[in-house]
C-alpha cells in the first residue's frame, strides 16, 4: 500500500486520527510537511458527512436494542468527557479536539458537536481548528522524541 494512503486511512480512523498518523508517517520516512499535511486530510475527510448523518442515522439505529445501548454508552461517555464543550460550546469543541489525548478527537468532537446541538458552520470550524492543533502538537511531541532519541544514542556512542 502506498505510504500516502496508509497515512491517510490512518488519520481517519476513530482511535489513531493525527495521533496515530503522524508519528506513523514519520517512522515512515516520509518529509515532516507531507506527514503533516496528508494527516490533517485524513482526520478532517469525515467530518461534514459525520456532521450531517450522526443524527439521522443513531435515531435509526437506536431502532435496535443493541444499537440503542451501544448509542447510550457512546453518548454518555461522550457528555462526561465534553464538559468543556457543554460550557464554551465551539471554542470547547476546538480545545476538547485539539488535546490529542484518547477520545477526544475529530470523531468525538462531531459527536459532541450533534450531542449539543452546536451550529454546522461552528462545528466544523471548530473540529477542523482543533484537528490543527492537535497535529501541531502531535508534531512537535513527535520531534522532540526523535530530537531526545538521537541525542542520547549519540552520547551512548561517544
Amino acid at each position: 500500500m502506498n505510504n500516502d494512503v496508509l497515512i491517510i486511512l490512518t488519520a481517519v480512523l476513530p482511535i489513531a486520527e493525527v495521533r496515530g498518523s503522524i508519528p506513523l508517517g514519520l517512522y515512515l520516512k516520509e518529509p515532516l510537511l507531507k506527514v503533516f499535511l496528508l494527516s490533517i486530510l485524513g482526520n478532517t475527510l469525515f467530518i461534514i458527512p459525520a456532521l450531517y448523518l450522526i443524527q439521522p442515522v443513531t435515531e435509526r439505529l437506536r431502532k435496535f436494542r443493541l444499537w440503542s445501548r451501544f448509542f447510550d454508552w457512546l453518548f454518555e461517555r461522550t457528555k462526561k468527557k465534553a464538559g468543556l464543550i457543554e460550557k464554551y460550546e465551539a471554542i470547547g469543541l476546538v480545545l476538547f479536539v485539539g488535546i490529542p489525548l484518547p477520545m477526544t478527537g475529530a470523531w468525538t468532537g462531531c459527536i459532541a458537536a450533534s450531542l449539543f446541538k452546536i451550529r454546522f458552520r461552528y462545528a466544523f470550524l471548530s473540529i477542523v481548528l482543533g484537528v490543527i492543533i492537535a497535529a501541531v502538537i502531535v508534531t512537535a511531541l513527535c520531534l522532540s522524541g526523535i530530537l531526545i532519541y538521537k541525542n542520547n544514542v549519540a552520547h551512548i556512542l561517544r
